[in-house]
């Protein structure tokens, strides 16, 4: 019972990190061409990012069951995974790197289900057939590390351009004011996108761990009051309580700032003005909803930053400086493997110390 406390508590600290690590990468444009101050964005992203958050299940459900075999996940995998997770984002948030959290707790959680089975593959769900549906690593994780940043990339090209295009016959100056005025609405609705689809994926580790915890009789002598501990795994539904201590803690972290992030999306990449804004966000914030609505855990980070290239690409390439660039996808990169890698040492150090430590009945 203890163990699954624990692992509530360090799943919020995860989400409260998510917060002020991903949410900079909604804001930073509006913050970059001044369409909000620094305070205010800070605000806007809290408030949008609490009702988003709210919003849905789709990705929660993704995360807690589509993905790895709940067969083989104990309280230990899932602490692992967020272990992981946090060790990764305070190390690229350390050096202000963007990377994507959503990808660092799926990679955590690989690593620690391998680990946990002595490197049985089969624990991992490449890739599942339900009717029409199809679900798995591949079709909702790795597919999209390549697709999402490219339609991120080429969406925000085509938009700026047709932009332009609208309104090349005006000046400048009214043309940024129009749009510093329009960029507020943009950064509501890529923050309520951010939460969305990111909240959702600390609900969806804590439904496990529920889930995982009831079958393995832990809440058994539970009083009576307690019993909103207890869920089934038949039905997978994510608890009111969970859903709104995801979506408050979320908001907290947003509201903690993430001003590292901040300058490396804002200024590093490409130099904006707010029509830049407005379409690098209004680009990033559709194709997110298109993500949650599919359940698909996206990383926004990926698609917020490409789409800041693809309409910095529109003044000419050498406008994006794609050595940041080239830093910010080492990293997208090196996230899964990275801390699959970190989660697999830590559970096998857990194994070590006692080795009865995952001797949690399967579900």
């Amino acid at each position: 019972m203890i163990l699954v406390l624990c692992v509530i508590v360090i799943a919020l600290a995860f989400e409260f990190i998510n917060g002020f690590h991903d949410t900079a990468n909604a804001i930073a444009t509006s913050v970059s061409t001044r369409a909000l101050t620094v305070r205010n964005a800070i605000i806007v992203a809290s408030i949008f990012n609490l009702i988003g958050a709210l919003s849905g299940h789709a990705v929660a459900k993704t995360i807690g069951k589509g993905l790895v075999d709940i067969n083989f996940i104990t309280q230990e995998t899932i602490l692992c995974a967020l272990l992981a997770g946090i060790i990764w984002n305070l190390i690229t948030w350390f050096f202000g790197i963007p990377s994507s959290s959503s990808h660092a707790l799926i990679g955590g959680l690989c690593g620690a289900a391998l680990s946990a089975s002595n490197m049985n593959w089969g624990v991992i769900l490449w890739r599942v057939t339900d009717g029409e549906k199809v679900t798995g690593l591949w079709p909702q994780v790795i597919k999209p590390i390549f697709t999402a940043p490219a339609v991120g990339f080429i969406m925000g090209f085509l938009f700026m351009g047709l932009l332009l295009w609208l309104f090349m016959k005006f000046k400048p100056a009214p043309v940024n004011r129009f749009f510093g005025r329009f960029q507020i609405f943009s950064a509501m609705w890529v923050s309520f996108s951010h939460g969305a689809n990111d909240a959702q994926k600390t609900m969806g580790i804590i439904t496990l761990s529920l889930v995982s915890a009831t079958a393995a009789g832990t809440f058994a002598f539970l009083p009576e009051w307690l019993n909103f501990l207890k869920l089934d795994a038949a039905n997978f539904d994510v608890p009111d309580w969970v859903t709104w201590s995801c979506a408050i803690t979320m908001a907290a972290g947003t509201a903690a700032g993430g001003r590292k992030i901040i300058k490396t999306m804002g200024t590093k990449l490409v130099r904006m003005s707010p029509i830049n804004g407005f379409a690098a966000q209004s680009v990033a914030a559709f194709v997110i909803q298109g993500a949650s609505h599919w359940g698909i855990p996206l990383s926004t980070t990926h698609v917020i930053s490409t789409s800041i290239m693809g309409v910095g690409a529109t003044k000419r390439f050498s406008a994006v400086k794609w050595g940041v660039a080239g830093n910010m996808v080492w990293a997208w990169v090196l996230t899964i493997p990275v801390t699959g890698f970190i989660a697999f040492c830590i559970m096998k150090l857990i194994l070590w110390i006692s080795p009865n430590s995952a001797a949690i009945p399967p579900l």
